[in-house]
């Protein structure tokens, strides 16, 4: 794990690693009080990493966690290519058969939430398992 660093007088500075977990927990607790229900975090396959597995109604949703200072180089959400749905998508299967499920088994979603600065948009269905 990467260590805090200093700033000349004395403020720190989160590692990437610090900075993502913080944001992911702050993503979980406003999903949650939205309604949706905890199941995992940090899903880890060969293919890549879900950050947030969680159950709204019926549908498991799996949910990336994107931050940005400022949308100066583009959002956060801009940040998700094409490459990184399909790691997503393939994490998601693979957890999936993991639980006995599939695709056609069970309602699921791909959404994003994504900080920009200090503004939280949450973008339901924001891609499909079909890429």
């Amino acid at each position: 794990m990467a260590a805090v660093q200093s700033r000349p007088g004395g403020s720190s500075i989160l590692s990437t690693r610090q900075r993502g977990a913080a944001y992911e927990k702050k993503a979980r607790r406003f999903l949650e009080s939205q309604g949706l229900e905890f199941i995992a975090a940090n899903v880890h396959t060969s293919g890549g990493e879900i950050d947030l597995i969680m159950q709204h109604q019926q549908a498991i949703v799996f949910i990336e966690v994107r931050f940005r200072q400022s949308d100066t180089f583009g959002s956060a959400v801009a940040s998700i290519t094409k490459t990184k749905q399909k790691r997503l998508l393939h994490t998601a299967k693979v957890w999936l058969s993991g639980v006995d499920e599939s695709f056609e088994t069970v309602d699921c979603r791909f959404d994003v939430l994504a900080f920009t600065g200090n503004e939280i948009e949450w973008l339901t269905n924001a891609f499909a398992a079909d890429i």
